[in-house]
């Protein structure tokens, strides 16, 4: 898949040197442009993902410390994961789960429960882990979304835990202090993800942002990844929400 890349990110600097992140759901799209970024800033990377063979490329190609190939929703090996890092770490970026669309009355009780743990639920289960593991004035960043702050019908329930990732992200950020809580909320931006989501649809929809969005291109990976290491960097910068769309919301 090829995207656009803008010109300005990714110039080698020591903005994070000596420094460690992790970064959960690592191997593709904003998570691995984030590590890839933090690494040309002098960071440690660790990765963590599903996919053992992906991981392994994206470690690779983002010159990471080290990989670990687990599912971040099984709450014990979450647990084993956090336990067997060699030293307190700064900085965890959240990036695992994907988006959960369908009607509300079309889906049972389970799919629901999956839809929320998705986001809510792992979320808290490794702000848990980042209590006593990540160093003060170090960062959880979380991520989240701004598509679904226009509610309709199809969108299920994925507007509710919208409207509610801001006032979470702020509670830790209070109950985690001095470790910092931050949460990006993109819009779209052009990953594999997206890619799988959208199908023979993308292209369409690429060139409908282009003609569109007030800065006239696709967001893509390394917009975002651009933002939340200044957040790691910002030691001012905790309990907030940060939209990164390309002015996708002024047009709808």
């Amino acid at each position: 898949m090829t995207v656009e890349q803008p010109a300005g990110y990714g110039s080698p600097g020591r903005a994070l040197h000596g420094q460690t992140l992790v970064a959960i759901g690592g191997s593709a799209g904003i998570g691995l442009a984030t590590a890839r970024l933090a690494r040309n800033q002098g960071a440690s990377v660790v990765l963590t993902g599903r996919d053992p063979a992906r991981l392994r490329a994206a470690a690779q190609e983002s010159d990471a410390l080290s990989t670990a190939a687990f599912d971040a929703h099984d709450a014990a090996q979450l647990e084993r994961f956090f336990q067997q890092l060699p030293g307190p770490i700064d900085h965890v970026l959240l990036t695992a789960g994907g988006p959960s669309y369908g009607r509300l009355l079309d889906i049972d009780a389970e799919q629901a429960r999956r839809a929320i743990s998705d986001h809510m639920v792992l979320a808290l289960e490794v702000a848990r882990h980042c209590a006593g593991t990540v160093r003060p004035g170090g960062t959880l960043l979380l991520m989240g979304g701004t598509g679904a702050r226009r509610i309709r019908a199809a969108l299920g329930v994925a507007p509710a835990v919208t409207a509610a990732l801001p006032a979470f992200t702020a509670s830790l950020a209070l109950e985690l202090a001095p470790v910092r809580v931050n949460l990006i909320a993109a819009g779209f931006v052009d990953t594999p993800l997206s890619a799988r989501l959208l199908g023979d649809a993308l292209d369409s929809r690429r060139e409908e942002l282009r003609a569109t969005l007030p800065i006239g291109r696709v967001v893509v990976p390394v917009d975002v990844a651009a933002l939340a290491v200044h957040i790691m960097t910002n030691t001012a910068l905790t309990g907030a929400t940060y939209d990164v769309d390309g002015g996708q919301q002024l047009v709808g």
